[in-house]
């Protein structure tokens, strides 16, 4: 892969037409590095991931985006999120032997829940259903029912790379064209004929690139042999990069919400209370004099000096 762990927006400069371009090398094999997945289990969170940084780029925020894709049986929860600022994680858990076949052999019964957490604290959540044959196709039909934009994905996830394909036609900037059927012109006005004429060549175009070539062309040359014809301009490349958001506070606050009582029984039978990060394996450790650091009230007092086994 000539590009590395990085997003890149592009626009068609006299077509409303967007589209990106996403590629995941070191960050996607530090996602696998933390637990071994079956290939087909392994392809899914690719291509979830992938997909998820393609979406953080339609909207903007400031904090987290997440995607989970819930299932029943075999294959049931892939998680993934990706920051403002570009860090990435994912996780996914599975049962028995995960088939390589559609949503609803993968998944069974399920749905895809796409969520915004700005730092502000403010959260925005949308429920997609797991409609058609792949992931993209049940993102494509969300666009178009919920944005009532039409949208094209690829994705493409290898044991090192993923890499990432999408378009999207803009909604037009509600411009005077789209005023006067509005208003009750005519809809086969010329300007609104070649709008859906230019979508249609655009996705023609597209639907030629083989994935060798979108795992393995540099983005412009990429660009170059789709739309010779086009006028393609390429915004700066976002970098991207594996990073988990877990820490200590965060666990600490977890134990919390769980009570005093439950975390002490913990603390009696274990001899200490010990938290996984499902996403980076990092372990976190709970002595006695932590426990009682945790649930302390404003006027209780505390050794100045904590020492975490």
């Amino acid at each position: 892969m000539t590009a590395q762990d990085q997003l890149l927006r592009f626009n068609f400069d006299q077509l409303d037409i967007r589209g990106e371009l996403v590629y995941l090398n070191h960050s996607w094999i530090e996602v696998l590095t933390r637990f071994d997945y079956p290939p087909n289990v392994r392809n899914q969170l690719g291509t979830a991931l992938g997909a998820l940084v393609l979406l953080s780029a339609t909207i903007k925020y400031d904090g987290n985006m997440i995607m989970q894709v819930q299932g029943d049986v075999p294959l049931s929860k892939v998680v993934v999120q990706v920051t403002n600022s570009g860090e990435i994680r994912g996780l996914a858990r599975w049962e028995g032997l995960v088939p390589d076949g559609s949503l609803a052999e993968v998944y069974g019964t399920g749905h895809i829940l796409i969520t915004v957490i700005k730092d502000s604290g403010e959260r925005y959540q949308s429920i997609v259903a797991l409609e058609g044959y792949t992931l993209a196709d049940a993102l494509n039909v969300y666009f178009l029912q919920s944005e009532q934009l039409r949208s094209t994905f690829r994705l493409v996830a290898t044991p090192t790379c993923v890499a990432g394909f999408f378009l999207q036609l803009l909604p037009d900037s509600r411009s005077a064209r789209e005023q006067l059927v509005a208003e009750g012109a005519d809809d086969s006005l010329p300007e609104l004929q070649d709008r859906e004429e230019d979508w249609n060549r655009v996705n023609i175009l597209a639907a030629t690139l083989e994935e060798s070539e979108l795992l393995n062309l540099p983005p412009t040359q990429l660009l170059t042999r789709l739309f010779h014809e086009e006028q393609v301009s390429v915004h700066l490349p976002k970098p991207l990069r594996f990073s988990c958001t877990c820490s200590r506070e965060k666990v600490g606050n977890t134990l919390i919400t769980l009570g005093r009582d439950e975390v002490e029984d913990i603390l009696r039978e274990a001899g200490k209370v010990e938290v996984d990060c499902e996403f980076c394996q990092q372990r976190f450790s709970f002595n006695s004099t932590d426990v009682a650091r945790l649930f302390a009230g404003p006027g209780d007092t505390m050794p100045p000096d904590v020492i975490v086994h």
